[in-house]
């Protein structure tokens, strides 16, 4: 009697499956109940399995999702409120109202974006898990079979962060148009007329900016967003207290608008580390959130001795 051996029927499935879709991102979507078709794109909302089978993403976002998530969203906001405070000067009372019309337009827009992801009409939404870098660039993996067809299997794999980013900044950008001008014309009067609108004309470069920024570069934002929020945070809170002259704790309190900026910053601070730390690690790496003062708190003990002008007298006593 000869050696026989048999496979369970679902590894042969597999096998024969994965031997008629090439690439990464070909799959079979079910039609009628089988997988007779013909490898493709699966649907967005769905991504392939390792078995070449477009399933559709029934996961929730992990936190470093949602940071990500969170971290897309500040940009503009953070940007409106560099340009606002740019251009409106002196005029303190018309900057306030402007961060806070900026706000919630943001927050607005944030809210909507999640209401339009599926599932619709909820504040929570379905995800395929990220699992590689190729994952944001599957346009970049369109398999060549006989190397003279190109089978086209672009699809959103880290459905819907990729999306969902550009769907924000088009309801960001809306709603600036439909409550900025008429809120600036409004309270603004103090400013000059090519001033007024200025903080809107900046929103309407840095907007396509953000969104090109996102379309080629979001995958790679999505692994180096902790480390940009850690070292922007770093240098922006260093140049605005150089900028502003601060080099005690005498002048850090003198004004409560630098503690609102040097506490935005150390959320910045916790907020990056957090996001490097993941949530398998959180816990331990909880006490590093203890580290947040430390920049600001060596920068106002070290300010006095890089003074220039002490630096100058102490240089021409010497000779």
């Amino acid at each position: 009697m000869p050696w026989r051996t048999e496979f369970p029927s679902s590894l042969c499935t597999a096998v024969a499956m994965s031997s008629t879709c090439p690439g990464l991102y070909c799959g079979k979507t079910l039609i009628n109940g089988s997988f007779d078709g013909e490898c493709g794109v699966c649907p967005r909302g769905e991504r392939t399995s390792m078995q070449k089978i477009c399933e559709k993403c029934t996961e929730s976002p992990e936190l470093y999702d949602w940071l990500y998530l969170g971290f897309m969203a500040m940009l503009p906001l953070v940007l409106h409120w560099f340009f606002i405070e740019w251009y409106s000067g002196k005029k303190s009372s018309s900057a306030l109202f402007q961060h806070i019309t900026a706000l919630f337009e943001c927050s607005a827009a944030a809210v909507l974006t999640l209401l339009v992801n599926d599932p619709v009409g909820l504040l929570s939404i379905r995800s395929c898990r990220v699992q590689m870098l190729s994952d944001w660039y599957t346009m970049l993996y369109n398999p060549s079979p006989d190397y003279v067809t190109t089978l086209h299997c672009t699809q959103e794999a880290v459905f819907p962060l990729y999306t969902m980013v550009l769907i924000y900044y088009a309801f960001c950008l809306v709603f600036m148009m439909l409550l900025r001008p008429l809120l600036v014309k409004k309270i603004a009067c103090g400013l000059g007329k090519s001033d007024r609108f200025k903080s809107i004309y900046a929103a309407l470069y840095f907007f396509p900016i953000l969104t090109v920024l996102q379309a080629v570069g979001g995958g790679l934002l999505y692994y180096a967003f902790p480390y940009i929020i850690l070292v922007l945070s770093l240098v922006t809170l260093a140049v605005y207290m150089s900028a502003s002259e601060i080099q005690s704790f005498k002048n850090l309190i003198a004004k409560k608008k630098r503690l609102v900026v040097l506490f935005s910053h150390w959320l910045l601070h916790a907020y990056g580390i957090i996001s490097i730390s993941r949530l398998d690690k959180l816990e331990q790496d909880l006490p590093l959130l203890a580290l947040v003062p430390g920049p600001a708190l060596f920068y106002l003990l070290t300010a006095r001795f890089t003074e220039p002008s002490r630096i100058l007298s102490e240089g021409g006593n010497g000779h």
